[in-house]
């Protein structure tokens, strides 16, 4: 067997391993971050078990650090104190971004881990089974349940040679994304192997598997071996180390090779991670800003690489660098060994452990700007505005154009790989555990923190006209921007649901208000990358009834589901012209068509008098979860029977 089979065979509550049956796993860890956080929460709450049943979880505040107003200030409370009742660590903001902590101080080799978050694969850099979902899934998880999803093909990716000076992990998987795209890794769990493997440490390692998330896939997986033993020494963790590898002979659904020794220094160009080319291509493009930091790109090795780059050197005058340590570990070892002396000097800004720009939370770049950065995604609004041009490459080429002024090949400065400390510091304070009398906790819930709005059964027939329609790879930042001014609304979904399609189109809401809802219409790859859930919650509160698409991303698609949203498949790609903004659609005997198993769900568009074919493709469990209203429904329902 190979490694994501063995994790999974010895979770597997109930399915088999046979690619696309529905499968549930046993989950042992969870992890929450505040932009997705508190409706998880809240949501938990609603289950009502007095206790979380994992044998660890963990909420983190790392997203929403701006405190304009109360808001933000206010769910951090509500977080700490949900937290400390219901049996969970809490993170507190400062103390790092979650993934990179969770790899630091929380990820046991063998286990699995569920998020609500889609990088939440980070830690299958030292052999966790690292799921991203949305926060009803987890919540659910939290309560005991197990997580469902459908068994995903796994691509072996065998790695030869050794990275190249000037080359980083970071441009592993950004040849990834060239060679397969963002929806390449739907469906399939991408599982590393090959004796290039063995080269590679945690933290790169941690990258490759953090931006696996850009092509799709359920998740990323290395082995846990001598390198992640020596990791987790340097944590003082050793205690944590298991051995994870696949068996000898293990064989693997589909395979592609990489040799490690040839690759050279890539870069994402404007609007989307698998835009990519060689750094030499685009040299000499001028660049305004560089952020340096997110969860893909923020360990101690990478930013003493930048240190080691920026060393008696300064920033370009017409360039803005900003730095974002990934953790409260990594800026205080920064600040012990003089690295962080050496990047205020050259002229880079400091910002708090966080993840800040890469969400949008500050550091927009000014008009018409080209804005470099270490960061996962380059989507139009993901950095907070339109007016922009992002590209997405290594913290070594970002500091190559910090210093040059423009896109520069990282190799004609002074680059080498920096070898990991004999100790990481390690200082938990800004952990707190879980209160020693939790019947004494009194939830702080601030003014902006509204009920869960829900929906009732599934209706017989759904009528109504398309609302919009749009083109491939839309992302869940074109359904529901986040940044400064929406991410506070995340636990009001009344005001929230007001910024749907924003940047798409301003008139959405307003127009899906007057009409009493409708649908959808999308191309290919419906609702990548974020997993923040209140991109399918709020487009439900809203009256969308179903999306009809060429494809699917794994999580929105699963977001929808679980909030009754009917994620249709057009059963031939050509019958996307077959709809228009302002199209009366009915499908009928929804109930019946779902209660019988059908897959055909025929939509009838009554404007242009044409029937056409979309396929359902659900497990029985989901028929059940579309026709209770929702997946908290269904829940209730099931603890009642």
């Amino acid at each position: 067997m190979n490694l994501t089979q063995k994790l999974i065979r010895a979770h597997l509550v109930s399915g088999d391993l046979r690619p696309g049956e529905e499968i549930a796993l046993r989950i042992d860890q969870t992890l929450t971050q505040d932009a997705t956080g508190t409706l998880c929460y809240l949501q938990f709450e609603a289950i009502g078990v007095p206790r979380v049943r994992t044998q660890l979880s963990v909420s983190y505040v790392d997203h929403n650090m701006l405190q304009a107003d109360a808001r933000n200030a206010d769910d951090h409370a509500y977080l700490q104190d949900v937290a400390a009742k219901y049996g969970i660590y809490f993170s507190r903001p400062g103390n790092g971004i979650c993934h990179q902590v969770h790899l630091e101080r929380f990820a046991i080799p063998g286990t699995t881990l569920l998020g609500t978050d889609s990088h939440t694969p980070t830690c299958g850099g030292m052999g966790v089974l690292a799921i991203g979902a949305g926060g009803l899934d987890v919540a659910i998880a939290m309560a005991g349940s197990p997580y469902f999803l459908r068994m995903p093909k796994v691509l072996g990716v065998e790695l030869r040679g050794r990275l190249q000076p000037g080359v980083t992990a970071k441009d592993v998987i950004l040849e990834l994304l060239r060679r397969l795209t963002v929806k390449g890794g739907v469906g399939r769990v991408l599982e590393y192997y090959g004796p290039g493997v063995e080269s590679l440490e945690v933290p790169e390692r941690a990258t490759i598997t953090n931006m696996g998330a850009e092509l799709g896939a359920t998740t990323s997986i290395f082995p846990s071996d001598a390198r992640t033993l020596e990791f987790l020494k340097r944590q003082q963790r050793a205690h944590h180390f298991s051995e994870q590898r696949a068996d000898a002979d293990a064989t693997y659904d589909e395979t592609l090779q990489l040799d490690l020794s040839q690759l050279e220094p890539l870069i994402a160009c404007p609007d989307s991670p698998d835009n990519v080319c060689a750094v030499r291509e685009v040299l000499g493009t001028p660049v305004q800003q560089v952020a340096i930091g997110s969860c893909t790109n923020s360990s101690y090795s990478d930013l003493m690489t930048v240190a080691a780059m920026l060393k008696g050197r300064r920033v370009h005058p017409h360039v803005s660098l900003v730095i974002a340590p990934g953790s409260r570990q990594v800026l205080h070892m920064l600040a012990r060994n003089g690295a962080l002396a050496d990047l205020i000097a050259a002229g880079a800004r400091i910002l708090e452990s966080a993840c800040g720009p890469c969400a949008g939370m500050g550091q927009v770049p000014g008009s018409g700007a080209v804005s470099l950065r270490s960061f996962n995604r380059n989507f139009p609004g993901r950095s907070g505005g339109l007016d922009n041009r992002v590209y997405l490459a290594s913290p070594a080429v970002c500091a190559a154009a910090a210093l040059a002024g423009e896109i520069a090949d990282p190799r004609e400065f002074a680059t080498r790989r920096i070898r990991l400390p004999a100790k990481y510091l390690v200082d938990d304070s800004g952990i707190l555990p879980p209160a020693a009398d939790p019947e004494g906790v009194v939830i702080r819930r601030g003014p902006n923190i509204k009920p869960l709005p829900t929906r009732g059964e599934l209706e017989a027939t759904l009528t109504g006209e398309v609302l919009l329609c749009l083109g491939d790879n839309i992302s869940t930042d074109h359904i529901l921007p986040a940044g400064p001014q929406v991410l506070p609304l995340r636990s009001n979904v009344p005001a929230i649901a007001e910024y749907v399609f924003r940047y798409v189109d301003p008139e959405f809401v307003a127009r899906c208000r007057a009409k009493g809802g409708g649908f959808l219409v999308a191309g290919h790859n419906y609702g990548q990358g974020s997993s923040r859930e209140h991109a399918a919650l709020c487009p439900m509160y809203l009256g969308v009834k179903a999306v009809i698409a060429k494809s699917f991303a794994r999580i929105h698609r699963d977001n929808l589901i679980n909030y009754a949203v009917l994620p249709l498949t057009l059963k031939h790609e050509a019958d996307y012209a077959a709809f228009a903004p302002g199209d009366r659609l009915e499908i009928g005997d929804v109930r019946r068509l779902l209660a019988t198993g059908a897959t055909g769900i025929p939509v009838v568009n009554q404007s242009r008098q044409v029937v056409v074919e979309t396929l359902l493709e659900v497990t029985p469990r989901q028929r059940q979860i579309l026709l209770a209203g929702g997946l908290l429904r269904f829940v209730a329902k099931e603890s009642r029977a």
